[in-house]
């Protein structure tokens, strides 16, 4: 009897300890409102009052997990899907592909001395440094965000991506990743044809230490059978926090075209806007972006402000005479408890895809809940 007990106790102390060794989290977040929307170019309009979802950060659910290897190395997955709370369909298709974990697919190793190495569908560099200095709508927020001026930076998820990024260095972090096709499974190469993927790579540095903050980023992607230049951008933010406000400056420039694009309305189509995709060629563009933003603490929550510009120039290939795109935004978050928030946005641009008196205007408000 004693021998069965002292056997039962072992298994169970074991089963323990496997479990301490392997980590499986469950997560999400479920943003949901009420919003309203108006795109006018000229004498053309379209308008939208009604439910919003994702506003201030895109709806998703997701497993991640961690394996203690041993020696300060671990096994490490992350997957993550997004979906429309309004409807429940699924979010990140294409049109072609029906991603079921469109935002992240991420297998890797990470070590306690080295850093992590990621590998498939996941962000790309400046979406994971830039946003967090500079935009104090934190990526979110729809044209709000810094993608809106700052397109490698407009949470662009990139497949076939191997990442690695080195731990925090008394504040420092470099991260560097190499992508054989962005956008879809890798193409074959044929003998005497030009590669059909779009191959680039995605770097950057990024510095946090008490007050101050700081990054800088550099993308390039090109495809050797639809152009022969490549699309690339820089871009450089800080912020400086002064407890009773923190505020944010960027500067970035792009060359060659736009890579993802913050859309001003889905579904509305004027003169312009079918013309640009996600990694558009467009030879010869040259954009410079600039951003100031403005965040504040008041009360239980924090009052949120940018202006931020997309100055494009040489762009006869763009197909129309290009003016300054220029976004204001204005926000407000109120925090019902560390996992659930209310939230009410302002954003007003015009001149968006460059374009001569397109306006867009965008007013909701709405609830969020992290699991």
């Amino acid at each position: 009897m004693k021998k069965t007990l002292l056997a039962a106790a072992l298994v169970v102390g074991f089963a323990g300890a496997a479990q301490a060794e392997t980590s499986v989290t469950l997560y999400g977040i479920i943003d949901t409102g009420i919003g309203y929307n108006q795109i006018k170019q000229g004498g053309d309009k379209a308008t939208r009052f009604g439910m919003i979802n994702g506003t201030q950060s895109g709806n998703r659910w997701g497993l991640k997990g961690v394996e203690d290897l041993g020696n300060g190395l671990h096994a490490v997955f992350q997957l993550e899907s997004g979906f429309d709370s309004s409807n429940g369909y699924s979010a990140q298709g294409n049109g072609t592909h029906n991603r079921l974990f469109g935002r992240q697919a991420t297998i890797g190793l990470a070590g306690d001395s080295w850093g992590q190495l990621d590998f498939g569908r996941q962000t790309n560099i400046a979406s994971k440094y830039l946003g967090g200095v500079i935009d104090p709508f934190s990526n979110g927020f729809g044209q709000a965000n810094l993608g809106a001026s700052f397109s490698s930076a407009n949470t662009m998820r990139l497949d076939n991506l191997v990442l690695y990024q080195t731990p925090n260095f008394s504040g420092f972090q470099f991260g560097i990743g190499y992508t054989f096709n962005a956008n879809g499974s890798q193409d074959w190469k044929l003998d005497g044809q030009s590669d059909t993927n779009t191959r680039g790579f995605t770097t950057g540095l990024r510095y946090a230490n008490g007050p101050i903050s700081a990054a800088l980023t550099y993308d390039r992607y090109d495809n050797d059978a639809n152009f022969d230049s490549a699309i690339n951008e820089w871009n450089l933010g800080v912020g400086y926090d002064f407890e009773v406000a923190k505020v944010s400056l960027g500067f970035g420039q792009t060359r060659n075209g736009l890579m993802q694009v913050q859309a001003p309305g889905a579904g509305v189509s004027f003169s312009t806007d079918d013309s640009i995709g996600v990694l558009e060629n467009i030879d010869g563009l040259k954009v410079n972006s600039y951003l100031v933003g403005v965040s504040a603490p008041i009360g239980n929550g924090k009052i949120l402000a940018s202006w931020q510009m997309a100055d494009a120039t040489n762009s006869g290939n763009l197909g129309w005479d290009a003016k300054k795109q220029q976004v204001y935004s204005l926000g407000y978050t109120y925090n019902l408890s560390k996992r659930t928030n209310l939230y009410a946005i302002g954003s007003y641009g015009k001149n968006m895809y460059f374009a001569d008196d397109v306006k867009s205007t965008a007013i909701g408000v709405g609830i969020r809940h992290m699991f």
